[in-house]
Formats: structure tokens, C-alpha cells, sequence
């Protein structure tokens, strides 16, 4: 999973990619664009129903599920057509799964605000602001479809069939974006696979799912229902279906400094039972529809991350494309029923709780499973 943050530039992005990644590897500045190409930092999920496994197990290797952050240049208005540096930001973007999108939820008049031009600060608007990015990979996407159209339009007419089926819905979504909707709002056909194929070749920017992360000082986050700023933002996320998370990046940087058993102290005195990363990574699992299956033994403990609804066969292919072209079937057990019998897996199969399932078991959250394939 690869999760690109933006925002414009000075809302805290680099601030916050730093503490979620605990790395001082993007510049953090109070001046428009010191992020120019993409910093990449790697995270394991945080899984106590891995920790316990490897309790149990003491294995060789733990290895936990990762989320990919990518701190991405601020965009300012006019992006799409090139102003500050909103082709590399466009392209960088486009190849993440989800955007969280970083919106400054505080008050700060030693802080910059930047929306179109750097010599121009102006006051804070989490409207105006998410408006503005929206607005900005409609027109990226608008022109590639208008490009798109124009391309297998003479196709279409001379008689092709799949071109001309890929314009009586590319025609609507042209019309779609015109008017400033977001691909994100568009009825797409999911059952067609020559129009998944497509969306995925274009990539649409204003397609990708959200989480407004809003980033607020330390009062504000102790009290996020309190901030007009908070109430703004959700609001509009739940209009759009899109997750909202408030978040302090200053505190979370600090936190990220600390070691764990200062980092649990700091955090009780603060009242926050869960970090700002924590609380990221379930809603990108959230809004992504991803769960995770887990496999043990004394080798290896593993995470491993899927889209839910997946079927075994397709889960082993996970592991290995070996596991799925030869899948026979998967020796299943829950984590909870694992642990309601002490973590013992004879006491599993003595309760009938171990279950062999067969190419159509769609795997659930916390699964246990061995694969048995043959090829």
C-alpha cells in the first residue's frame, strides 16, 4: 500500500511524514516548496495479534505488513498547468493508492499560509484549501480524458466497436469534470473490465480515495469536535465518503522521538491512547478495504495485506504465485479462537475450531492460514 501525502505547501506534510516514518529525511521549513522531489519512507503496520505470535512462537523472523509514505511537493493553484511544482506533484501522485491530504486546522501567524502565491500569505480555510487541490487534479484529469477522446474518436467512427463503447461513458465523464466533479463522483461501471482496464491506464488523480488529515495544534487535538477548522473538513468528508483524522504532526514528531517507554508516558499525560500513525494506518485500511491474514511457525510470523472479499486461492498467491496455481486447500483457525484456547493450536483442533476450507473461503480478518498446494 502506497499512500501519498499532500497538501499546500506549509500545512505540515513534511512535519508530519517525518514523524509517521520517525526520519528526519524531508526538510521541514517555513518557506513554500522545500520539499521538491518525494521523500519514501517504509512503515510496518502496527499488529498485536502479531506480537502475540511471535510470543508464542519466538521465531526466527517477524514480519510485519507495510504502508509506503510518500511526502510530495506542496501544490499551489495552477498546478495543473505547470505553476510551483505541480507536474511532479501530479505525476508523483498518480502512482499512490490513496491520498492523504494534510489540511491545516490551526492558527499560526509566524506559519506561512500559501495558496497561490508565495509572496501572498492569506488566512486560514480548510474549504478553500482542499477546493483548491480538488480543483487542480480535476483539470489534470479533465485534460486526459479530453486527450483520450480525442485519440480513439476516429476509431470510433470508423466502425470499432470497443471504441466506441469506451466513448459513451468517457463522453460523460469528460462532461463530469468539466463542471468540476471529481472522478471520485462519477458512476463507473465495476462489472466492465475494458473500462477498469482504461481508468487504470489513466490513472485518474481525483478518482483516488482520501483521508483529510487535519492538522491542528495541541489544544485543537485534544478536543477536535471543538475546532471550527475540524468541523469544517468533516463535514465535507462525510459528504464525500472520504476519512477525516485529527492529527497534531508537531506532537507526533516529538513523539516519534522518544523511545517506547517514554513514548507511553508522554501519551498518557496527553490522553491519547493511540499515535497519530496508528490511528492513519486503520483508516487507510479503512477507506482501501484492506484486511490482513497472518501465517506462523517458528521460521517466520508474518502480516500479510489484502483487499477484503479475497478468496483463499488468490491469498496464497500472496505468498507465492506457486501457492495459487497450485492451490489444493488452506488449514484456517481465527486469532481469537487461538487465543480463547490459550494459544495452544491442539486445543483448537480438539475444539473442531481448525477448518479446512476449500477455493471459495473468503478469508476474514485475523486468519490463520496454511496453504497446502501442489504444482
Amino acid at each position: 500500500m502506497k499512500l501519498g501525502i499532500v497538501g499546500l505547501p506549509n500545512v505540515g506534510k513534511s512535519t508530519l511524514f517525518n514523524a509517521i516514518t520517525s526520519t528526519k529525511n524531508a526538510q521541514a521549513a517555513n518557506y513554500p516548496f522545500c520539499t521538491i522531489e518525494p521523500n519514501s519512507g517504509i512503515v510496518p503496520v502496527p499488529d498485536a495479534r502479531l506480537d502475540q505470535l511471535c510470543e508464542i512462537w519466538n521465531p526466527d523472523k517477524r514480519t510485519p505488513a507495510v504502508v509506503e509514505f510518500v511526502d510530495i511537493a506542496g501544490l499551489v493553484k495552477g498546478a495543473s498547468q505547470g505553476a510551483g511544482l505541480g507536474n511532479k506533484f501530479l505525476g508523483h501522485i498518480r502512482e499512490c493508492d490513496a491520498i492523504v491530504h494534510v489540511v491545516r486546522c490551526f492558527d499560526d501567524d509566524n506559519i506561512i499560509h500559501v495558496v497561490e502565491d508565495a509572496t501572498k500569505p492569506v488566512a486560514v480555510d480548510p474549504d478553500g484549501d482542499i477546493e483548491c487541490i480538488d480543483t487542480e487534479l480535476v483539470l489534470a484529469d479533465l485534460e486526459m480524458v479530453q486527450n483520450r477522446i480525442a485519440r480513439i474518436a476516429k476509431t470510433a467512427k470508423s466502425g470499432n466497436k470497443a471504441a466506441g463503447a469506451e466513448l459513451r461513458w468517457l463522453e460523460p465523464l469528460c462532461e463530469h469534470l468539466g463542471e468540476g466533479k471529481s472522478a471520485r463522483t462519477f458512476e463507473f461501471d465495476d462489472s466492465d473490465d475494458s473500462q477498469n482496464l482504461a481508468r487504470k491506464e489513466m490513472g485518474l488523480l481525483s478518482a483516488k480515495p482520501i483521508i483529510y488529515a487535519c492538522n491542528m495544534d495541541d489544544d485543537g487535538v485534544a478536543d477536535p469536535e471543538a475546532n471550527p477548522y475540524y468541523q469544517i473538513v468533516k463535514a465535507r468528508a462525510e459528504v464525500e465518503g472520504a476519512q477525516v483524522l485529527p492529527i497534531c504532526a508537531k506532537t507526533e514528531e516529538e513523539l516519534a522521538e522518544l523511545d517506547a517507554e517514554d513514548r507511553a508516558m508522554f501519551m498518557e499525560d496527553l490522553g491519547i491512547a493511540e499515535s497519530g500513525l496508528d490511528r492513519l494506518i486503520q483508516a487507510s485500511y479503512s477507506l482501501l478495504g484492506l484486511i490482513s491474514f497472518l501465517t506462523d511457525g517458528k521460521k517466520e510470523c508474518r502480516a500479510w495485506t489484502i483487499k477484503r472479499g479475497t478468496k483463499a486461492p488468490q491469498a496464497a498467491g500472496k505468498i507465492h504465485s506457486d501457492f495459487e496455481r497450485g492451490f489444493i486447500r488452506a488449514g484456517v483457525c481465527n486469532f481469537d479462537e487461538l487465543m480463547e484456547c490459550g494459544g495452544k493450536m491442539s486445543e483448537v483442533k480438539a475444539r473442531g475450531l481448525y477448518r479446512s476450507e476449500g477455493k471459495e473461503y473468503v478469508v476474514k480478518d485475523g486468519d490463520i492460514i496454511e496453504f497446502l498446494f501442489n504444482v
